[in-house]
């Protein structure tokens, strides 16, 4: 593969990629665009992935099992070591928001692609994150100051915040160590089960509290910076989920006004150059509708899993800014540049049986056929004859469709989704087709508990 000769020396030559799936196909596409070296690392259970067929190269890292494998760091380092890698990327998820990973990668003279262990300790631990929202005058969610050592000062605080509270995991995310509690006896029950979850999913037990907001919508802004500067590119709307999970993501939010979308990011721009923010990163907001108020919950330090809508509202890959940042590149785009077209609206299809209580159902995929024409993209690891393992996220693929506004986009991914099909294993398709043709979703009406909700009334109505 040739490097265009437009392109600088860079001290990126070979990158490898610390994931699997598709951002680790993500990631790889975007090196190599760049005319970087790609290095795959595989485990077990991973060694037909089609990162594996496509990377430049690629190294066996263990067993199936994450914790001897993805999240092994001293198996990720010594592969970067035998591949001759100068960088790690670490896509989403496993170690991306691993302030230790990232230390020792650049202890090990190689560039982390994302924040320092410094500034992942600060942001990416939420009880952390939301001292230095308020630091920097951003609006916060009531709840405890920092981690809750013990249920007795769970109780205080929760007398304090009051009823109903959410205890929320202070490492890591995907809607793990989650629990609401809607009075002290299930406030009592709660903590230590959260702690425990937390612990398991995360190595860190710690949780904190946070007033809940039922009706809340979940916004979160994209934002770029290269430690000096920083920028956002609008906001994603992420409140179609299923057991703390997204869904369904849009772009931008159909309930922001202009001004409400200015205020929202510029807060997310202000919190993001405080803490001298290097890399692609997501502040993560719960909005009120009723009181037209928004607040700060977390940032979440790596690239996100739908970062595909904002890409197409504005038209920057972000991943290769990433790329380029890590590289010594400062900032391309100056707030100004950046303007928000169109809509994009993002669907994840799961391997996952909604008639078993969506559980994940791993197999081999014996037929896919994927969507096509103006406006639509598929991310996806996933070809005929590929194997879907019971070891990670069930995630299949996202369908992502761009039009020139809202209603177009709807019609454009109910069209998208008619034409995909999927044999071998089992899968969401049918839910994403119900969400598009729902009236409530047409109108943009939904916020946090809207899915869950909708769903056990189709159950009721079968």
């Amino acid at each position: 593969m040739g490097v265009h000769s437009f392109y600088r020396p860079r001290r990126i030559q070979t990158l490898l990629v610390a994931n699997r799936g598709e951002i680790a196909l993500r990631v790889i596409r975007a090196a190599r665009e760049l005319g970087m070296r790609t290095v795959a690392v595989y485990s077990d259970a991973d060694r037909d992935a089609l990162a594996v067929r496509l990377a430049d190269a690629a190294v066996h890292i263990g067993p199936a099992h994450a914790t001897r494998s993805y999240l092994n760091a001293e198996a990720l380092l010594a592969a970067a070591r035998e591949s001759g890698a100068d960088a790690i990327h670490p896509g989403y998820g496993f170690l991306a928001e691993n302030a230790d990973f990232s230390q020792a990668v650049t202890d090990a003279g190689l560039v982390f692609v994302g924040p320092d262990a410094r500034t992942i300790r600060s942001m990416g631990d939420k009880a952390a994150a939301r001292a230095c929202a308020k630091a920097a005058g951003v609006p916060t969610v009531p709840g405890s100051e920092g981690v809750v050592g013990s249920l007795d000062e769970a109780l205080s605080h929760a007398a304090q915040i009051g009823y109903p509270l959410m205890i929320k995991a202070s490492a890591g995310g995907g809607g793990r160590g989650i629990r609401v509690a809607a009075d002290e006896a299930q406030l009592r029950e709660a903590i230590p089960m959260a702690q425990a979850e937390a612990r398991a999913a995360f190595g860190d037990g710690g949780v904190y509290l946070e007033r809940y907001l039922p009706r809340a919508r979940h916004i979160e802004v994209q934002v770029l910076g290269d430690g000096e500067r920083a920028v956002h590119l609008f906001e994603r709307e992420c409140s179609l989920q299923r057991r703390r999970q997204k869904v369904f993501e849009e772009a931008p939010s159909p309930a922001l006004s202009p001004a409400l979308r200015q205020a929202l990011c510029e807060s997310a721009l202000r919190l993001t150059e405080s803490v001298g923010y290097r890399g692609a990163g997501t502040l993560e907001y719960l909005y009120d509708e009723t009181r037209g108020e928004f607040y700060f919950i977390e940032m979440n330090t790596r690239i996100q899993v739908e970062h595909p809508i904002t890409e197409a509202i504005t038209g920057i890959d972000l991943v290769r800014e990433m790329l380029r940042i890590a590289d010594g590149e400062p900032l391309r785009f100056k707030q100004a540049d950046i303007a928000m077209r169109g809509a994009a609206i993002e669907c994840r299809l799961n391997a996952e049986d909604p008639a078993r209580n969506f559980a994940p159902g791993p197999g081999t995929v014996s037929h896919v056929r994927w969507p096509a024409g103006p406006g639509v993209r598929i991310d996806s690891m996933v070809y005929a004859g590929s194997v879907v393992p019971p070891y990670y996220d069930s995630l299949l693929a996202k369908l992502i469709v761009w039009d020139e506004d809202r209603d177009a986009a709807l019609a454009r991914m109910a069209r998208a989704l008619d034409e995909t099909e999927f044999e071998g294993v089992p899968s969401t398709l049918a839910l994403h087709r119900a969400l598009v043709a729902d009236p409530d979703v047409l109108a943009g009406d939904y916020h946090t508990n809207y899915l869950e909700s909708w769903m056990q009334q189709r159950e009721g109505t079968q």
